[in-house]
């Protein structure tokens, strides 16, 4: 039996321009990303401390097809990844639909907590929105950084370097987020 076919889970840690970066996937698709940190052992302690992450590295055609996608992403390319297969077992119906909502936000697309509340069906429930994102187990691929705060305010995130690695996130696809530039003074003529 050719077992390089039929291994179906493992994870894998990458670096990229703006750091190291890992996943793992299951026989189902991904399961975990951690966003960029300084050192290949930090990810590494981060992806193996979730249950349901196996030790195996190697990796089916798919995964070398999203490691190859996240690694142009970090070069700041236009990199869609809402066909990743992403296996959410025990996540509870309500993250589901706002996770659901997110995935529809393309590159350089972003909204409000509260609007993706109601797109997902849940209005009126922003701050809960939040803590479904904030719990988000493959971010980037669930696209939370591109939800913000009402008033375009930058919001919570918690993935390591928190807010300021969010801000990174959105500037690499052309957002800019924060008060807006001083309008032009005026000639006085």
């Amino acid at each position: 039996m050719d077992t390089t076919s039929s291994i179906t889970a493992g994870h894998a840690v990458l670096e990229t321009v703006i750091g190291f970066m890992g996943i793992a996937w299951s026989e189902k698709g991904l399961i975990r990303l951690c966003l960029p940190e300084r050192s290949r052992e930090t990810v590494e302690r981060r992806l193996l401390r979730h249950g349901g992450v196996s030790v195996s590295t190697a990796q089916p055609p798919w995964v070398v097809e999203l490691i190859a996608a996240i690694k142009a992403y970090a070069a700041g390319e236009d990199v869609d990844f809402s066909a990743v297969p992403v296996d959410l077992d025990g996540v509870d119906d309500f993250r589901l639909a706002i996770y659901d909502a997110a995935r529809k936000l393309s590159f350089g697309e972003t909204t409000t907590y509260g609007e993706l509340a109601k797109t997902a069906g849940h209005a009126g429930l922003a701050r809960e929105t939040g803590a479904a994102l904030g719990a988000n187990p493959v971010p980037l691929v669930i696209p939370c950084h591109r939800i913000l705060a009402a008033g375009g305010k930058i919001g919570g995130f918690s993935a390591p370097g928190g807010s300021a690695t969010k801000e990174k996130m959105l500037a690499m696809e052309g957002v800019r987020v924060g008060p807006s530039p001083p309008a032009q003074v005026s000639f006085g003529f």
